[in-house]
């Protein structure tokens, strides 16, 4: 009976250890994933900003060729002329209203 109780406990130490090296294996794979996923929140988060300011770049560049006479920016640029002309309407509207 107590060579019994003393196997019982050597495989549940054996099985202790075994979820110890377990765990403490995964903590490392986890401080690593999480750390790979900060590094790769940066990355994602520099390439949006460079795609961010590449769409600006385009949208100017579209706006300077349609200035420039291009025939096919002609559309983009009467658009751009009539969302100022609203703005500067839209000001002028809050301007009276305030009663400047």
């Amino acid at each position: 009976m107590l060579q019994e109780l003393e196997n019982n406990f050597s495989e549940l130490e054996k099985k202790v250890l075994s979820l110890q090296k377990s765990h403490q294996n995964l903590s490392e794979m986890f401080s690593d994933l999480n750390k790979e996923h900060n590094e790769l929140k940066v990355k994602y988060d520099a390439e949006r900003k460079k795609n961010q300011v590449l769409a600006e770049e385009q949208k100017n560049i579209k706006l300077y060729s349609a200035i420039s006479g291009n025939p096919e920016h002609n559309r983009l640029m009467k658009n751009h002329i009539n969302r100022l002309v609203k703005e500067v309407d839209f000001c002028i509207a809050q301007l009276q209203n305030s009663g400047l």
